[in-house]
């Protein structure tokens, strides 16, 4: 493997993180310098460019040359390799997001990145999220924090309450009768959605966001987010109080909080929201 570049091992974070930021960043920069926005749909309705699959095929190539023998579950696969690849991997593979948000890289909307988290014995251990228009780096490594451009995540200190707080909602996979009652006596202070959720996470571990619904992501979707927002003192559960799990490329819903008093308030309104109704 080669010496790490960033200020990540100054810093406490292990020479793996920093070479895997290397590799994400030097990845995305050469692909999104000469690809096309222009989309192609997808099976499921959804778009893909040639940013998506040649960042995942480069990633996939160089992940192997620094650690062998691990697999590499991608976004665009197809759900049949993805399956198998859960199914023989022993809970230990590289989860990647190429292109978290294509349909704002497609249309010109500037909030997007690029994912990826090794994952062990079934939970993330290392994890990348690159932001390529802002040029950050969030990463975390289990146990040893998270970082931002390879300086310790220190969230943005805000009153608590959910009356002060700016929840991002993805309304497209909740519940209509939820997603009614958000709408018309949200006990948020305000609602909105970016529309990548590996930025989402990394906006909420970093305090930019508080509160956090979502009816139906994707393993790729969260487990490298996940594992900054935990790193960085926050948490997530599903919509049914569960641990979050990484052993599915089913819809997974979520529900998080930058900090562990808001998330029990966020809980404890969804819980009596739904038993009132």
């Amino acid at each position: 493997m080669r010496q790490a570049d960033g200020k990540g091992a100054a810093n406490g974070a292990g020479c793996e993180l920093d070479e895997l930021t290397a590799i994400v960043k030097e990845a995305v920069r050469e692909v999104l310098s000469s690809c096309s926005r222009d989309p192609c749909v997808k099976l499921d309705g959804s778009w893909v460019t040639d940013a998506d699959t040649r960042i995942q095929a480069l990633l996939q190539e160089r992940l192997a040359r620094s650690w062998p023998g691990i697999p590499m579950l991608g976004e665009e696969m197809t759900v049949e390799h993805q399956q198998r690849l859960l199914g023989s991997a022993g809970g230990h593979f590289w989860c990647v997001d190429p292109l978290d948000g294509t349909s704002n890289f497609v249309l010109g909307i500037p909030f997007y990145a690029t994912s990826i988290a090794l994952v062990e014995r079934g939970r993330p251990r290392l994890a990348v999220v690159f932001d390529p228009v802002r040029g950050e780096v969030f990463s975390a490594e289990r146990g040893r924090g998270a970082f931002l451009d390879g300086r310790p995540l220190v969230p943005r200190p805000h009153p608590p309450g959910l009356e002060r707080s700016v929840a991002v909602v993805d309304f497209k996979r909740l519940d209509a009768d939820l997603s009614v009652r958000l709408v018309s006596s949200s006990p948020a202070r305000s609602l909105r959605n970016f529309g990548a959720c590996a930025l989402e996470w990394c906006w909420l571990a970093a305090g930019r966001i508080h509160l956090y619904l979502h009816g139906g992501m994707k393993l790729w979707d969260l487990a490298a987010g996940s594992l900054i927002l935990d790193e960085a003192g926050g948490r997530a559960c599903d919509l049914q109080g569960r641990a979050i799990g990484y052993r599915s490329t089913g819809p997974l819903s979520v529900v998080a909080a930058c900090d562990p008093g808001r998330h029990a308030e966020w809980v404890r309104w969804l819980e009596v929201s739904r038993a009132e109704h």
